[in-house]
Parts: C-alpha cells; structure tokens; sequence
C-alpha cells in the first residue's frame, strides 16, 4: 500500500513540475534537461566500466559530497565518476565541473528508469549525499549488489523513519552498505532502526571542503583593491530581508564598514533591486570591465557565481543570509577564515550554526537594531573581537576528519581496487 502511495506521488510531482514549467524557469529547467536522458547517458557511458556514481539533491549537498568525490579521484585514478543532481541549482552551477567524468540530471525515479539507468551506468560503487531517498534507484541498487553509502547524513526525531507510516522509508534506508551521519542525536535514532555496524559517526564533509577552499584560496586583487585594508562586512547568499538589515546598519554605522553583498540570487532583478538599497554602489562585473573603479564607493555587488567561499577571507564581519525564512546558508565557508559570523532568527535545523553561537563564533540576530549593536561592540573591543575570530577558526578545524573517515571505510573493505 505504501509503494501505491509512493508511485502516486512521483506521478504527481511529475506532473505539477510540467505545468510549473510554463511559468517558472527552475522548473522548465528541470524538464530541458531530462530530455533525450538515456539516450545521452548511453552515448556517453557506452563501454566504460568502473564508475563511481555519487548522486547529489542539490548544490549544497554537492559541496557535502566533493572531498569524497575528489579523494576517490586521487585514490582510484582508474575509476570514472558520474555526478547526477536532482535539482537545476545543483546542475546547471557544476555541469562544467572537472572533477568528474560526466554530470546528468537523475532520471525521474520509478522501477523502469531505475533499471535503465543502473544498466547503462552499472557503477562500482553508489555514493548518495546527505539524504535524497528514491525509492526504486536504491532497491536497484541493493538487488544489483552494489555497495551504496550515505554520506553527511543527517536525521531528525520528527522524519518519516521514525514514524508508524514509515514503514517504507525504513525499507529505503536499509538499502544502504552503511551511512556515515553527522550528528549523536543521529546515532542515536539510527540505533533503533539499524544494527551499529551498518553506521558510523563520521561527521560533516563540509567542514574538510571549507578547510581545504581557505588553504588554496589564492589572492582576489579587485577585491583586495576594494577593501584595502579597511572594515568590511561580507554579506553572502543574502535574500531581500537580509539585504533591508544590512542597509540600515551599514548607514546607521557609515564610515565604519565597507561592504560586499553576495546575494543568493544574481538575476537582473534582484541585483536592481540591491542596487535601489545601496545607490552608487559598484557591481563586480564593472570592476572586471574596467567600467568602474574599486576606490569609486563603499558598497560592492557581486553579481556572478563562485567568488563567495574566496572573498570571506578580506572580511572585518560576516553576515550569512537566508535565517529569516528561506534557510540559513553556508556559515562555515566564512567561519574558516577566523571571521564573527552573524545571521538571522531561523537557524534551529543547523548544527554547525548552533554550534557557532555557542562558542561565541556567531550571533542571531532579530532585527537591524540587534545587528547594530553586536557589529558596535565588534568595533570597539578589539580583544572581544579576536576572541570571536579564534573561536569561528578553531570550532571548525576541531570538526574536520569526515572524509577521512569515509574514505578508511572504502580502503578497509576494499569497495574499490587500485
């Protein structure tokens, strides 16, 4: 009855996205590029074997599972790795990427594509990251008898696994080879469902990608040429309620700060609509140009894709959007570089971020007012400050180690050979 459930649901989510299409880019994104699917995958896998498959929601979860990805590559060199995303975010920012040997969109799931898809793949080794539980690819998989790791998993007491009507979400996690989770509150729900053999307390992945973009940053010179030297708030993946705080503070307190705003957003629209927050304010995109110049004002939009994990590191202060609703965004790729770290209301779901604030790394903040206040005892205690920056450095370095973990398990049950 449950699988009944189930395959109403993938019929309807099939066709809402197709009617969301018509009007909403991300959605006829998502269609686009399952067009011609497996007959591309097929031309493109055609006689390959030992493929790593790693299977990512979105771009977050990309960036989860990228050291493991990028360690099998220097471990294994003769395996060929095949990225699928399920979401347009995710695929169309990394279908360009090097470090793998092909990126698809996953086929919808459902028992033929699921078949299709393992035939023509037929991978070594099955890698999902951080959850995305499709039902058909996963039982393919198992009855395939192909290994199937969870990495950066993540549960919550309130998850359909838990639950009496869970019965097949607990058949989808029993699929796996062994999950490698984030968290103890994980351990300790997985400890119901599974025997301790089939899970391990890794960590997050994360913290070793943050780690590792900081120590090969390499100098950014428009942006050292913006900053010069002087305090500068770093606003990264800001939505529109982000961006109202940050304009009050930032002319509440002028002349103290320079700014850089990375929104999560970089379409023509919501750059205008920065742009009418911050008049006179520079895009990057001129200073690439050499329409503008970096000493032209005190407000810098960046306005493309890519720079944000780099730039934190000229940083007096950052600021991570999305915690007044849209979902709290990357803090760690700020915290790295040693920098206070400071975000909205809405950050409860995120354990690195709970665990910056109580090591005095990070501040929640309600409104402007609360912002002002925190960015003013910054300023004015130097030791206050330092202590700050210690504690956004150290909590991440202590928690570094995931892809380590994972990549020992790989090794000691030889999943893949040299």
């Amino acid at each position: 009855m449950k699988l009944i459930f189930y395959n109403i649901f993938l019929f309807l989510f099939s066709i809402g996205v197709r009617i969301a299409a018509f009007f909403n880019k991300k959605a006829g994104l998502w269609i686009e590029g399952r067009k011609d699917i497996f007959e591309r995958l097929n031309t493109a896998l055609q006689g390959q074997s030992h493929i790593v498959w790693m299977h990512c929601a979105s771009l977050g979860e990309f960036e989860q599972g990228r050291p493991v990805l990028e360690k099998i590559r220097q471990q294994y060199p003769s395996y060929k790795l095949l990225v699928t995303f399920f979401s347009p975010s995710g695929y169309e920012t990394m279908k360009n990427y090097k470090g793998a040997d092909w990126i698809f969109y996953l086929p919808m799931d459902g028992r033929s594509n699921a078949k299709r898809f393992l035939e023509i793949v037929n991978p070594s080794l099955v890698v999902f990251v951080k959850y995305e539980y499709w039902y058909y690819y996963l039982n393919t998989v198992q009855q395939r008898n192909i290994p199937l790791l969870m990495v950066s998993a993540i549960f919550r007491e309130n998850a359909a696994f838990f639950k009496w009507y869970g019965g097949l979400h607990r058949k989808m996690l029993n699929s796996f080879t062994h999950l490698f989770i984030q968290t103890e509150e994980s351990l300790r729900l997985l400890s119901a469902l599974l025997p301790a053999d089939r899970f391990t307390l890794a960590g997050d992945t994360r913290f070793d990608r943050v780690i590792d973009i900081a120590e090969k940053a390499e100098p950014i010179p428009l942006i050292e040429q913006f900053t010069a030297h002087s305090k500068t708030i770093i606003a990264g993946s800001s939505w529109p309620p982000d961006e109202a705080i940050l304009q009050t503070a930032f002319n509440t307190m002028k002349g103290t700060f320079k700014l850089i705003i990375a929104p999560h957003q970089v379409d023509e629209e919501h750059i205008s609509q920065i742009r009418g927050l911050f008049p006179g304010c520079l895009l990057y995109s001129q200073l690439l140009s050499g329409e503008r110049q970096p000493t032209e004002s005190n407000v810098l939009i960046i306005n493309n894709i890519g720079l944000l994990s780099r730039i934190y590191r000229y940083a007096h202060t950052t600021y991570i959007g999305g915690a007044f609703g849209a979902g709290l965004h990357n803090t760690l790729e700020a915290a790295v570089y040693g920098k206070p770290v400071v975000f909205g209301t809405v950050y409860r779901k995120f354990n690195e971020a709970i665990g910056l604030v109580e090591t005095g790394a990070a501040f929640s903040i309600a409104n402007a007012d609360s912002y002002i206040s925190i960015l003013q005892q910054l300023v004015a205690d130097e030791e206050y400050y330092e202590k700050t920056c210690s504690a956004a450095r150290g909590y991440v370095f202590q928690h570094k180690g995931a892809t380590a973990r994972i990549m020992h398990y790989i090794q000691e049950k030889r999943l893949l050979t040299s």
